[in-house]
């Protein structure tokens, strides 16, 4: 798993090791997400189904060739998937969801996640009123035709490792804390021989000329294009000449001059930390509050004593031209601030525990330290449940308004499929299973579209097309789009599991006739 360890880490490895998954159903989109699960080794796993193999599942399943007509699907695709990897354990329940609903819900409440694909709408509701009310998180997942559609449900989801695309580094060139400041004045760029002059860190030569920008050019750090260019200059203006007066090679200072764009960014706290800081949650806190509102408390505390308005420094900086000795110093010098940087959360981290009558060891070093390196970075996604979403008082009905301006907005594909479950409801079956039955069914999914956009309010025009292509689909579930969302559900579940990376907030669309995908926030 090298690969995958560089991803998440030893850590999330560890979290997808230990974890429990159900999935409802082993249709071929269930069974694709659970192909992506086992691969990279999650813990074990539970497949729910109380179907027996059909000749419709042999059209469209990993490996179902192998598999015997009129088995059960669950058994079947269990034994499958195991062979993909030893270390996972699967389990499967020959039950419909409905009957365990009904005869044993607490069976859920075992579950690390819950992945519910094809499942009607009143047994879906159901289930994710069981599962918001015990707090465990829900992963709906369906294709339907050459649409696929996920839905989360989870009440609070906190992410300390977002993992952001073009991070920043935090070096605190326009703030250097005394330690830095110190470092960067041992430098004398004036009286150095060329060795040393060509093997000093660009850290160095652009705190170097910033201070010289500050005395001579202006008090704030150069913004626009002109003022980089000016600085650029400044520090050019720095590269040794040999005797001919032609400046010399110096790699380090070409290496100033191309990262000064990212070198001079403002120290300052992120609004979406800046959010968590004010949230009730950190404010507020109790005997019940996890680690994260408590770390994320004591951060907030060291901002406003130690931190002098600044995050804990990350301790971390780039590989560059230098010679080994004046790179590990410098690179010392950021490591021991961190570490003291951790300390002092550390203790405020301590004091809040103490008052709240829980252990010391209540948080690890490892989480104290993970949490600090990723200061800038927290996240907090709360996703709104089911019950808001289908209730007639609690829809999002503007984040649908604001997107059918375009009439192939991705939104209809959700309109059709909400349509999709009022005609199952009313006719207990899907609209055109059969070729005989298309043109009929039409009519009534239409209807069904009239009056569903009629009872929400929504004075929305869908294009007839759609109907029409909904009624041809005849509730098939392709293999080629269930691979595909069985990929994507499969990344939000290992998101969910290791606290990495940052899901989608909370419904996400994709279309196969335009390969197309979009979120919405209903």
């Amino acid at each position: 798993f090298p690969s995958q360890c560089r991803l998440w880490g030893d850590h999330g490895q560890e979290a997808l090791e230990s974890a429990h998954v159900c999935v409802i159903n082993a249709t071929a989109t269930g069974t694709e997400i659970l192909k992506n699960l086992v691969l990279p080794g999650i813990g074990s796993f539970t497949i729910v189904d109380g179907n027996r193999v059909s000749g419709e599942d042999v059209g469209n399943k990993l490996n179902i060739v192998l598999i015997v007509l009129k088995q059960n699907r669950a058994q079947s695709a269990t034994e499958l998937l195991q062979e993909l990897n030893n270390d996972v354990s699967g389990n499967f329940v020959e039950e419909s969801p409905e009957k365990l609903l009904d005869n044993d819900p607490s069976f859920f409440n075992r579950f690390n996640l819950v992945v519910a694909t094809q499942l009607p709408e009143s047994t879906l509701l159901r289930l994710a009123e069981l599962l918001w009310n015990s707090n465990i998180p829900l992963l709906v997942c369906r294709t339907y035709g050459l649409v696929g559609y996920m839905r989360v449900i989870i009440k609070e989801h906190t992410v300390v490792e977002s993992h952001p695309d073009n991070m920043l580094e935090d070096l605190r060139l326009d703030k250097p804390f005394p330690e830095l400041r110190e470092h960067i004045q041992s430098y004398d760029l004036d009286h150095m021989d060329k060795k040393d002059h060509s093997h000093t860190p660009w850290i160095v030569i652009v705190a170097k000329y910033l201070t010289k920008w500050f005395n001579e050019k202006s008090d704030r750090l150069p913004k626009s294009y002109k003022e980089k260019e000016t600085f650029r200059q400044l520090i050019r203006q720095g590269i040794l000449k040999n005797e001919n007066g032609t400046p010399e090679d110096e790699e380090n200072f070409e290496e100033a001059m191309k990262n000064v764009n990212t070198a001079l960014n403002t120290t300052e706290i992120p609004r979406c930390i800046e959010e968590i800081f004010n949230d009730d949650c950190c404010i507020n806190l109790t005997e019940q509050s996890p680690s994260f509102w408590i770390l994320a408390r004591a951060v907030k505390e060291f901002v406003a004593n130690e931190g002098q308005g600044s995050l804990p420094v990350r301790g971390t900086i780039p590989d560059m031209i230098a010679d080994s000795n004046k790179f590990i110093k410098l690179q010392n010098v950021y490591r021991e601030k961190a570490k003291k940087d951790i300390a002092a959360v550390g203790n405020h981290a301590a004091k809040l525990l103490q008052s709240l009558g829980k252990a010391p060891e209540s948080i690890s070093e490892r989480e104290l330290k993970l949490l600090c390196d990723n200061s800038a970075f927290l996240r907090v996604v709360r996703c709104r449940s089911l019950s808001e979403e289908y209730g007639l008082n609690t829809f999002n009905k503007d984040e649908i308004v604001s997107h059918m301006d375009n009439p192939d907005s991705e939104l209809v594909l959700y309109l059709m499929l909400r349509a999709i479950d009022r005609f199952y409801k009313q006719h207990g079956r899907y609209p055109g299973v059969y070729n005989y039955q298309v043109e009929d069914d039409i009519g009534k999914l239409k209807s069904c579209l009239t009056g569903f956009l009629q009872e929400h309010g929504l004075s929305i025009v869908v294009k007839d097309d759609y109907v029409h292509e909904f009624c041809r689909y005849g509730a098939a579930e392709p293999h080629a789009v269930a691979a595909f969302m069985g990929g994507a559900a499969a990344q939000e579940v290992i998101k969910v599991i290791t606290g990495q990376f940052v899901i989608f907030n909370n419904t996400y669309i994709y279309s196969g006739m335009s390969q197309t995908s979009t979120t919405f926030q209903l």
